[in-house]
């Protein structure tokens, strides 16, 4: 069950039927047996894995459209409001049916909770982070993960009753998911979320359904609490199975027994018919496995693998790295942060020799890479088969191994003639890391590993790279991922790369804690950066909005009651003292309000 207010993550392992249940939630697709029972008027918003944007629009414009249902409520309120002061006949049912409606549809609309105003678009938008030169751009020109944000603002900003997200945090950085987390926990509806980012999880959930074995679970607790709870679970379960196991056991004994003594035999039937009716009793958590690997060791580099001086990169105009001075040692963990679009891949690229740039990359002696590309497992060919990629790519030594490497990334039994093009994100990432897998090395170059992998095979790639003596260069949107990993952080902003002298958790707290505003627009150019008194001009103006919003609403209410008044009877003397008293309430917070638009405007002024 949903209820105003959950928080809700939705978990299993990849595969389980997570995607599947938005799906039946949504209509999308109809359930074989049972009934999924929505309120009529709840409105649901679901953001797929799978989106289809209609390229006909800016990016303000398009997600303007979050609020089309609004505006068509407010102009058939608007519509009403014409026609009402039109018309005469108070007293017929054209009339009362018109008041009736009006009242149906502010209560809609009060219910649609966030007003639509510039304003909050604007920081939706910087909380997702977008620029604000980017809000006259056609979505066309938008990559695939940022149009999956936009989709996202819409959602957002919908004011829906039940939010339902499929892996939101796919195309974030860490500041945008920041940004959402805060965003979603005072939002006023109920939230879903399947996620395989453990610390969004953690800190947004206040109830955790899992699904596992075609069964789905409810826990009211945290993802983290949810595991403690599932582990004692399972406990009772295997307990009890074992206990039934020697019920049976022993059972089928006294069956043996009985069955050809004439004076037991009716006895032994009705044990036959006890174990008939048994129900046998389930572990849900069967399924355990998961990757098992780690980084094979090439021998070592010397003390200095990378030195970099006056790295720089442009792409057009646009210069995405400046004069990038650095120095890597051996056994260095290093995390590369920074906002998407200020030139981490780019970095990593120019590490590896992918592209053409500026200054001196020199490589230290006998230092021997493996390398990670986010978009590599998008690149593979998709007619190869599994077995077959390895088989080729794998030396001699390791070649008759294939099917066990293969096992260690859950590929079993016949999914190793799968062909890439059958493969899920995940099935691909467990791929290519499989790969790396074959050849030794001492310097790996990992950009966004974890995208597509469940949280246990985060956890085993993390242990592999703790365990890994070698050094590593690391780019990850995970925090739960980088948390205690690395022993440097650099991080990519305005072109340059700056060492932080702090922790991971450190530098997660500090953006947490952070000013909301400068939050909501991390990747901003300087000159998206609003000064001061901008800052204050622009709460002035978000300010009046809400209050213009407030004045519409109170006129409504008004003129309402003031019809409410005309058709009491006259004679009806309590009635009418209690709706003027009402009315005189709502004039006098209509007052109010007017005064505080009229104070801040003049201060705008």
């Amino acid at each position: 069950m949903i209820t105003p207010g959950d928080r809700i993550g939705l978990v299993g392992r990849n595969g389980a039927g997570k995607s599947t249940i938005f799906k039946i939630i949504t209509g999308k697709i109809a359930p074989e047996k049972g009934t999924v029972n929505i309120q009529k008027s709840a409105r649901i918003g679901y953001l797929s894995q799978d989106i289809e944007l209609v390229d006909d629009s800016t990016l303000l414009e398009e997600v303007r459209k979050a609020f089309a249902e609004k505006n068509q409520i407010d102009k058939r309120v608007q519509d009403i409001i014409v026609e009402l002061e039109e018309r005469t006949d108070y007293e017929s049912d054209a009339y009362t049916d018109l008041i009736t409606e009006m009242t149906e549809l502010q209560d809609k609309l009060n219910m649609l909770e966030m007003d639509f105003n510039e304003g909050a678009i604007e920081n939706v938008l910087l909380g997702l982070g977008f620029k604000r030169s980017e809000f006259d751009k056609l979505t066309s020109q938008f990559s695939g993960g940022w149009r999956m944000r936009i989709e996202l603002a819409k959602l957002l900003l919908a004011g829906n009753d039940i939010l339902l997200l499929d892996e939101p945090t796919n195309h974030l950085d860490i500041p945008s998911i920041i940004w959402m987390e805060e965003f979603l926990k005072t939002y006023s509806g109920a939230v879903v979320v399947i996620a395989h980012d453990r610390m969004l999880l953690d800190r947004l959930s206040n109830k955790t359904f899992e699904v596992v074995n075609g069964k789905l679970y409810d826990y009211k607790a945290p993802y983290s609490k949810f595991l403690e709870m599932r582990r004692e679970r399972v406990e009772k379960q295997i307990r009890e199975k074992a206990n039934q196991e020697q019920y049976i056991k022993d059972t089928e004994k006294l069956i043996e027994k009985f069955r050809a003594k004439a004076s037991k035999a009716a006895f032994a039937q009705t044990l036959i018919r006890k174990l008939d009716k048994l129900d046998e009793i389930e572990i849900d958590d069967q399924d355990l496995s998961s990757i098992r690997f780690n980084f094979p060791l090439a021998e070592h580099s010397g003390k200095v693998v990378l030195e970099i001086e006056g790295l720089t990169k442009s792409y057009d105009e646009h210069v995405v790295l400046r004069n990038i001075d650095l120095m890597v040692n051996r056994g260095d963990k290093i995390l590369l942060l920074g906002a998407n679009g200020q030139g981490k891949s780019t970095f990593l690229k120019a590490v590896m020799n992918e592209i053409d740039y500026e200054g001196k990359i020199e490589e230290g002696y006998r230092v021997i890479r493996s390398y990670y590309a986010q978009e590599q497992t998008e690149a593979m060919n998709k007619s190869d088969v599994v077995l077959d990629i390895i088989e080729r790519e794998a030396p001699d030594e390791l070649r008759p191994r294939a099917r066990t490497i293969l096992g260690s990334f859950l590929f079993k039994g016949d999914d190793v003639y799968k062909t890439v093009g059958v493969l899920s994100g995940g099935e691909r990432a467990r791929l290519a890391l499989c790969r790396m897998f074959l050849h030794p090395s001492n310097f790996l170059v990992l950009d966004e590993p974890t995208n597509h992998l469940d949280i246990d095979s985060k956890e085993v790639l993390k242990r592999a790279i703790e365990d890994y003596s070698g050094t590593v260069l690391v780019v990850s949107h995970d925090r739960s991922f980088l948390q205690g990993l690395g022993n440097r952080l650099l991080e990519v902003k305005d072109g340059k790369v700056n060492e932080l002298l702090m922790d991971a958790q450190t530098y997660f707290t500090r953006l947490a804690e952070s000013d909301k505003k400068l939050l909501s627009k991390p990747d901003s150019d300087p000159q998206e950066v609003r000064s001061e008194p901008e800052e204050k001009d622009y709460e002035k103006r978000k300010q009046i909005r809400n209050l213009e919003n407030a004045l519409n609403k109170l006129e409504t209410e008004i003129e309402n009651k003031e019809n409410e008044i005309a058709k009491v009877d006259p004679a009806d003397y309590e009635l009418i003292t209690e709706k003027g008293e009402e009315l005189n309430k709502l004039n006098a917070k209509y007052e109010k309000v007017f005064s505080e638009l009229e104070s801040i405007s003049s201060d705008l002024d």
